[in-house]
């Protein structure tokens, strides 16, 4: 048994105690329901609270453990899902009003992963409009509050997911990534994630009516959002377990082939156009450092195909949406997400039909230009945005709040065009004048080798800390 409050453990750390009896799993759950109950509503990044399905839930686990049945991976771990991925019998309202009532038949495969390895779901988790924003707020449910204060955003569009993980509202944060979807709430929260390449986690939603877009079904990418590194490589095996219901997964193990001497990794602050803030140097900096302690060789390189593969993907993605999306924005979209979606436009020209195509063949040049790369540096650590994390409602405040928002995270969409897989942590805590804001750094690596990220950011936050600690005394406080 330990001393300290559950709902404070590491997923890893819950897990060994629920595993070997020493914590029921009807334990584990309730204090993360009470933890729950405790801070989302001055947070509001839990909008579903399946707080007592989930207790049932746990102690049907228990019964089971105790006539025998081996307990799994997660057994007993609490989890929170985001609403724009099913859950039989919850809405998949994407926080569209008109989908508010769109209940889902039945689970999406990493629902069904998640609770085969014995993690119990204790509410569903906050996500801007069509979950198409780096800030999470929606006519239905409101604004997602960042636990550090609301002077930062909480990111987005998995903002719920991760102001609920760092607010200690269960150990494990589902969220999707399209263009940084999980990265950006990481990197406004202080918490870990890593964005896995094309193919790695089965995905598919059984409310849907129509398939979505060749990008979408190229870019999007299901994860999760952690307080600690580590627990990562606990949760992504059950992740990935294979899902007939998508055609395009690769079914491969989570740990590839251990790698000879040490591992090289490229090093580079380039922002584009962009004013590098010292406090993102600085985070940059001690990364490195810390890369460089735990025996990583660290090189400064220059990216290829940046930031093109970031800005031609953008707009061959807002190309799809154009043609797709638009219809039901403007004819259901609030008047702000309209707005967004009319600066995201001016910003990221859709291209014709001619210039669509020739930007998907050239996919495969910037894939493989970073391919080569990547087979000299397995792993590459970047800026993730230029700046401090932005404050609230930035992107509603016209083109250069949407310029600060989106146009400056060339680093985060051009990954999820190439499909590699992008870790994000914190390596700084930016005392600015507004607040603390977290500073988080990125890290790619080789396609398939997300648990080379992993433990990359697990490194790093050996010698860094966690924020997590310091974040709670804060939220503790009168």
């Amino acid at each position: 048994m330990t001393d300290t409050p559950l709902w404070q453990l590491s997923a890893a750390e819950l897990a060994a105690h629920t595993r070997d009896g020493s914590i029921t799993a009807e334990a584990a759950v309730a204090d993360a329901v009470a933890r729950m109950r405790a801070v989302n509503p001055e947070l509001n990044a839990v909008v579903t609270d399946t707080g007592d399905a989930a207790l049932e839930a746990a102690r049907a686990l228990d019964r089971a453990r105790a006539s025998g049945a081996e307990a799994g991976p997660l057994h007993g771990v609490p989890v929170t899902i985001k609403i724009n991925v099913d859950q039989a019998g919850q809405a998949s309202s994407n926080g569209v009003m008109a989908l508010k009532d769109l209940i889902a038949p039945d689970d999406a495969p990493v629902v069904r992963n998640l609770q085969a390895a014995g993690a119990v779901i204790i509410g569903r988790t906050n996500t801007p409009e069509f979950s198409f924003r780096a800030d999470t707020d929606n006519p239905i449910f409101g604004r997602t509050h960042n636990p550090w204060g609301r002077h930062v955003s909480a990111g987005g569009s998995s903002g719920g997911a991760g102001a609920a993980v760092m607010a200690g509202i269960g150990a494990l944060a589902h969220g999707n990534d399209i263009g940084g979807s999980l990265r950006f709430p990481a990197s406004a929260n202080g918490a870990v994630t890593v964005k896995p390449g094309l193919g790695r986690v089965p995905a598919w939603n059984p409310s849907q009516k129509a398939e979505r877009g060749l990008l979408a079904q190229l870019m999007s990418v299901q994860g999760l959002i952690v307080r600690q590194a580590r627990d990562l490589h606990l949760a992504m095996p059950a992740m990935i377990a294979p899902d007939w219901r998508d055609p395009f997964h690769v079914p491969m193990p989570w740990r590839g082939a251990a790698m000879e001497g040490p591992i090289r990794v490229g090093f580079t602050q380039e922002t584009y156009g962009f004013d590098l803030h010292p406090d993102v140097a600085a985070a940059l900096a001690a990364a490195r450092a810390a890369l460089g302690d735990a025996g990583y060789q660290v090189e400064e390189i220059s990216a290829p195909c940046m930031p093109e593969a970031g800005a031609l993907g953008y707009r061959a993605l807002l190309t799809e949406v154009a043609a797709l999306m638009k219809p039901d924005i403007d004819a259901v979209g609030s008047p702000a997400i309209r707005a967004i979606f009319d600066e995201y436009f001016r910003q990221f020209t859709p291209l014709d039909t001619q210039a669509q195509m020739q930007a998907m063949a050239r996919r495969a040049h910037f894939a493989r230009e970073w391919g080569a790369l990547l087979q000299r540096y397995p792993l590459v650590l970047t800026p993730f945005l230029p700046q401090p994390f932005f404050t609230p409602g930035r992107d509603t405040e016209g083109p250069e709040g949407v310029r600060e928002v989106l146009g400056a995270a060339l680093w985060s969409y051009s990954m999820n065009f190439m499909g590699l897989p992008a870790g994000n942590l914190p390596a700084r805590l930016a005392e600015l004048p507004r607040g603390p804001v977290p500073v988080g750094v990125q890290i790619v690596g080789r396609r398939w080798r997300e648990d080379l990220v992993v433990d990359a950011m697990a490194a790093i936050e050996d010698r860094l800390g966690a924020p997590a600690p310091q974040l709670w005394q804060r939220m503790a406080a009168p």
